[in-house]
């Protein structure tokens, strides 16, 4: 008789195997090197615990040498840090002085601004004003610069450019050059 193909026993089923990679020849060597290393150094490190649990004798010298030599260290430490403060102290000083220099120039430079606005008295110039500019010009030209540039500056435009119209002209150069520099305002524009 035949059997039923129904009924029949199916062979077993194979379970898929992992793709298996061919090992190098030398691998086994490689894990058996890897494992005599790690031995190894278990074994130094154990014989470095007992070593540090019973000290030899003259541990107490180098304990001593050792906290001295930090002791050392740290004032060394301590002297390099104080000296570059030192260094950093001297330049902010340097900028100090250097910065107080400049405020001293400028409260010059006021001073002087103050002192030139203040020789043209409004009663002067309404005086020169007043005059005519070949007159005014006569006059301004033996006064002190710095006094006839800030007369000359107080005046009106037109009273100002006949009078230096009628002045010599290095004369004339110089006055408009100090009334250029002195007569300035914080803005950068005349008084």
């Amino acid at each position: 008789m035949t059997p039923c193909p129904a009924t029949s026993p199916s062979p077993p089923r194979e379970r898929p195997q992992p793709p298996r990679y061919p090992r190098p020849p030398h691998a086994r060597r490689i894990v058996l090197a890897v494992a005599v290393l790690a031995a190894g150094a278990l074994a130094a490190t154990t014989a470095r615990g007992q070593e540090a649990a019973t000290p030899p004798d003259g541990v107490d010298t180098a304990l001593a040498y050792c906290t001295n030599l930090a002791d050392e260290a740290s004032d060394a430490r301590f002297a390099r840090k104080a000296q570059t403060l030192k260094v950093l102290e001297e330049e902010v000083e340097a900028r100090l002085n250097a910065l107080e220099e400049k405020r001293t120039e400028y409260q010059n430079w006021l001073e002087r601004r103050e002192e030139f606005l203040q020789r043209a008295q409004e009663s002067l110039v309404s005086i020169y004003s007043g005059m005519r500019p070949d007159a005014a010009s006569a006059q301004l030209a033996v006064m002190d610069e710095f006094t006839a540039a800030a007369i000359v500056a107080q005046l009106t435009p037109r009273n100002a450019s006949s009078v230096l119209n009628e002045m010599e002209t290095e004369k004339a150069a110089r006055l408009a050059t100090i009334m250029a520099t002195l007569g300035r305002g914080k803005d950068g524009r005349g008084a």
